[in-house]
């Protein structure tokens, strides 16, 4: 027995709506991602990057910071947006705020970890060169960290979006990809559906791409790379 196009919409019909509704969509995309996901994306790894070189500066932080941001990183995003929406109201910064809860703590732990990545013999070298820390950390520790920031930077172009599109669906203004989903779905408009799901599938891609192309650009020494 085949499925109803009114359960799921043929590719032809999707099309159709894509192009005949690229105002709709354009006003949404506008909404989610060039605001509440490119900024709260931004402020997340930001300051997650910052956090990092403050717990391997100063060891004491290490033993705060982390249990806390394994904390928020476990918080579920059904628990955390009705939140964030009560904190920053209805318009996209309660959906960037719950980017950034969301971001944070991938970024924080991998920038750690690849500030650990240099091994002893290294920083051995740039001792006997009399480095101070900071010449260490830039000319040494974060080159070889690149990896582990790129791989948590496209961790998070992922993130970004899908927690962006959930937060707006409790409490939106009247645009947003999350909105226009959970609104399109009350009234059986599926064609709508399908046609956010492919803008925001393709916005994702050419995110992720994106920071893909940098990070070999970024990090063309790499074994990884190279090979």
């Amino acid at each position: 027995m085949g499925i109803s196009n009114a359960l799921l919409p043929s590719p032809s019909e999707i099309w159709l709506r894509l192009t005949s509704s690229g105002e709709i969509l354009w006003k949404d995309f506008q909404q989610t991602f060039l605001k509440s996901v490119l900024i709260g994306y931004a402020i997340g790894c930001g300051s997650a990057f910052v956090a990092a070189i403050l717990v391997d500066r100063i060891p004491f932080l290490r033993r705060g910071l982390l249990p806390i941001g394994n904390l928020v990183s476990a918080l579920p995003i059904i628990g955390v947006a009705p939140i964030m929406v009560m904190w920053f109201g209805f318009d996209w910064p309660s959906k960037a705020a719950v980017v950034v809860i969301m971001t944070f703590f991938p970024m924080l732990v991998n920038t750690v970890s690849g500030l650990a990545a240099s091994d002893a013999m290294q920083r051995d070298l740039m001792r006997t060169y009399a480095s101070s820390y900071w010449q260490t950390l830039f000319k040494l520790r974060l080159p070889m960290a690149m990896p582990f920031i790129f791989n948590a930077l496209k961790i998070n172009s992922t993130l970004a979006l899908i927690g962006a599109i959930v937060a707006e669906f409790f409490g939106s203004p009247i645009s947003g990809m999350g909105f226009r989903i959970s609104t399109a779905v009350g009234s059986m408009d599926l064609d709508l559906v399908w046609a956010e799901i492919a803008v925001a599938a393709l916005a994702g891609m050419l995110f992720y791409g994106l920071i893909a192309l940098l990070e070999r650009a970024v990090t063309f020494w790499h074994p990884s790379v190279r090979g």
